[in-house]
């Protein structure tokens, strides 16, 4: 028995002695660049392409077995001949000998250096690798042998493999997408793993550069993280990791863009086609987002979706972390707080955010909102808003008085002429926006609703205000971007609004009070906002009951002018002169922004008036001839209202913000009281001059002048 063992043990010895010396003599008899044609023929009949082996092949036997290269190259798909599709500069493999008879496989370290890959994709979207994806798969479909061998291979036990490491070390991908004319480089790759064993978690080290020349774009990314793969290729677990990113760009000013992205796990099934991300956070700055994402179909029709955080943060504070300037607003507290969470739901051409609610300072907005088609976006939001004071936001007003007078569908019209037209032209929009209470403008509303429609050019809004200033308004804006210059039509309506409130909060002081009612309908065209504010016509229809116009005491104008030519005491001056109207109604024709009307209407107690004239929309200047007539009697139930036929003549001049009233007091005068004038005038003209200046400071400046045209010769 000692014997035989002894035999045994003899042979054992004898083989491995053997083995050892062809293992240390194998190098000297062997030479592996001996082998490059024919190394290179096989690859071309695999692949159809060429491989050139311009470096060395090294054999190494002690202690592990392996190879290293130098310099190879494979050249690139038919059409794409100007450069390879890829290179190596060197590359170095060893596995241990031994484990291999057990089916285990166990590789000291995979190093590659200077890898270079240059993929594209003609203008047929054709890429440069499809040739190589569909010949592996005719390979796998059409080879029974191999088939057969898989399932073989499958009933027996799988080979353990066992890596060292892996090492990429200065590795580029450039990028050419002829289809779309896009460009990327990614440069400076170097990944480091720790031993690989698969269903083993490992550490692995990523770091790399993406430039975009177009865009000016620099992004540099760094990866670390714990990661498991199991022998299919399948699964992939992402454990505590951590990825950090960070831009330059000539749009992004001063110091470069940080952001850090971690995630407790990161599970990737690529058989079930699944990925779920849970605990990420992203950060940047003072901005942090929390996320829990799941994805599915991730290779046919990736959908992701779950909850989003935005912590609370300030929007001002970040962008002086960008070096960007925050504008200058009439609160300086504005902008101090954002927060934002939502149920993000994405394909590979659309996202939604769902169960939005966004809080801005003291505001709250709730809703959705979702963009489909990314190539020609379709955008659908609902939202609603409690309430927001947007002159926090605005550039401080210096004179409210300046302000001009608009509505809110010309407003939004003028605003729409801002953007560029195609960009209008191309909206596709479908949205609603219900506001509690809004104030802009020092202008108080309540209850609004905003609808907007864009789709083939054509731009449509309908907004309402249930509550304002104590009436309601309604609006309609149409803007058709269709031909070379967009015209718009606009059609709004005002009920029952109290005037004095309102231009009291909008210009600072009312000159006029009352009810109003009116109503307008007007068309214009233009590509810019100054040339849609000239262009309009239409029509206006407006009713304001018991009005008061301030600075303005037509009463005391006639009196005073009877007095004079009654040669008695002049009426005492009020300080607070006006005259007061039950109703002052009339319709007027809108033509190149100048509103024409021919048929005013005004109704006081002692005084029935017309008039005729214009106002320019765009200067606001006013020229304007009323014709009054004082009330003999009121009308009864049986007689009409009675009128003194003499008329009373007021030109109405000035502007908007500052109106002139002038009175033609020739017309109160008879040919009886005229004659007597132009006696006293030859008589007296230096008293005449005098007592001008001083009607000057009795009704106002400019009094005197039409005080000395009366006393003309007639």
């Amino acid at each position: 028995m000692r014997k035989s063992l002894k035999i045994i043990l003899s042979i054992i010895a004898a083989v491995v002695l053997l083995m050892v010396i062809v293992v240390c003599t194998l190098p000297l008899f062997i030479d592996p660049n001996n082998y490059k044609p024919e190394i290179a023929a096989v690859v071309k009949d695999r692949t159809g392409r060429d491989l050139i082996l311009d470096g060395d092949l090294k054999l190494s036997i002690f202690p592990w077995p392996g190879l290293s290269t130098g310099r190879m190259a494979l050249g690139n798909a038919v059409g794409f001949q100007d450069q390879p599709f890829a290179t190596l500069e060197e590359s170095d493999i060893k596995v241990k000998l031994l484990p291999l008879l057990t089916k285990k496989i166990e590789v000291s370290r995979i190093v590659l250096k200077g890898l270079t890959l240059n993929l594209a994709k003609n203008p047929q979207g054709v890429s440069n690798w499809d040739d190589l994806q569909k010949l592996n798969a005719t390979k796998i479909t059409s080879s029974p042998s191999i088939n057969k061998r898989s399932k073989q291979d499958e009933t027996g036990p799988p080979a353990a493999v066992v890596i060292g490491g892996i090492a990429i070390e200065n590795a580029r991908i450039n990028w050419n997408d002829l289809q779309s004319g896009k460009h990327l480089v990614l440069k400076d790759i170097n990944l480091n793993t720790e031993g690989f064993t698969f269903d083993e978690p490992f550490v692995a080290d990523l770091s790399l550069v993406l430039v975009n020349a177009e865009t000016k774009l620099t992004e540099s990314f760094k990866l670390g993280t714990s990661l498991t793969i199991d022998e299919k290729f399948d699964t992939f677990l992402l454990s505590h990791s951590n990825l950090q990113t960070t831009t330059e760009s000539e749009n992004i000013p001063g110091k470069p863009l940080t952001t850090v992205l971690t995630a407790a796990d990161i599970a990737l099934d690529l058989s079930n086609q699944t990925v779920k991300a849970s605990e990420l956070k992203l950060q940047s700055g003072d901005v942090t987002m929390l996320a829990e994402i799941t994805g599915s179909n991730i290779k046919d029709n990736p959908s992701f979706q779950g909850p989003v955080t935005i912590a609370s943060f300030s929007p001002v504070k970040f962008m002086k972390q960008l070096s960007i300037a925050a504008p200058v607003m009439q609160d300086a507290n504005a902008l101090s707080k954002l927060a934002m969470n939502f149920n993000l739901l994405t394909t590979e051409n659309s996202v939604e955010l769902q169960n939005l609610v966004m809080t801005l300072d003291d505001s709250m907005i709730k809703g959705s909102t979702t963009i489909k088609d990314f190539a020609q976006p379709v955008i659908v939001f609902n939202l609603a808003m409690d309430s927001i004071d947007l002159d926090r936001y605005l550039a401080p007003v210096v004179d409210k008085s300046s302000r001009p007078i608009t509505s809110p569908a010309v407003a939004i019209a003028v605003a729409a002429s801002a953007l560029p037209v195609e960009t209008l032209r191309k909206l596709n929009v479908d949205g609603q926006l219900s506001l509690d209470k809004l104030k802009i403008s020092d202008l108080i509303m309540q209850d609004i609703q905003l609808n907007l429609s864009a789709k083939n050019g054509i731009v449509t809004t309908q907004q309402s205000v249930r509550q304002f200033y104590q009436g309601s308004y309604t609006g309609n804006l149409s803007m058709d971007m269709r031909n070379k210059k967009p015209a718009l039509a606009v059609s709004e309506k005002i009920t029952h609004v109290q005037l004095e409130p309102l231009l009291k909060d909008y210009k600072g002081a009312a000159r006029i009070s009352g009810i109003l009612d009116a109503s307008t309908q007007l068309q214009g065209q233009g590509n810019t906002s100054d040339e849609l504010k000239s262009s309009l016509d239409g029509q206006l229809d407006f009713l304001l009951k018991d009005g008061v116009i301030k600075g303005f005491n037509l009463q005391k104008m006639i009196d005073s002018s009877k007095a004079f030519i009654n040669r008695t005491a002049l009426p005492v001056d009020a300080k607070n002169d006006q005259s007061v109207f039950s109703e002052i109604s009339g319709t007027a024709a809108i033509n190149n922004s100048v509103i024409e009307n021919h048929n005013l209407v005004a109704k006081s107690s002692k005084l029935r008036a017309s008039g005729k004239g214009n106002a320019n929309l765009a200067t606001g200047e006013l020229d304007y001839i009323i014709s009054a007539k004082l009330l003999k009697s009121e009308a009864t139930a049986t007689e009409p209202e009675q009128v003194h036929d003499t008329p009373v003549n007021i030109m109405v001049g000035g502007t908007f913000d500052k109106p002139a009233y002038t009175l033609d007091v020739a017309a109160l005068l008879t040919e009886k009281n005229k004659a007597k004038i132009e006696k006293l005038v030859d008589k007296n003209k230096d008293k005449i001059n005098k007592f001008a200046d001083k009607f000057d400071k009795k009704l106002g400046p400019g009094a005197g002048d039409l005080l000395k045209g009366l006393f003309k010769k007639h």
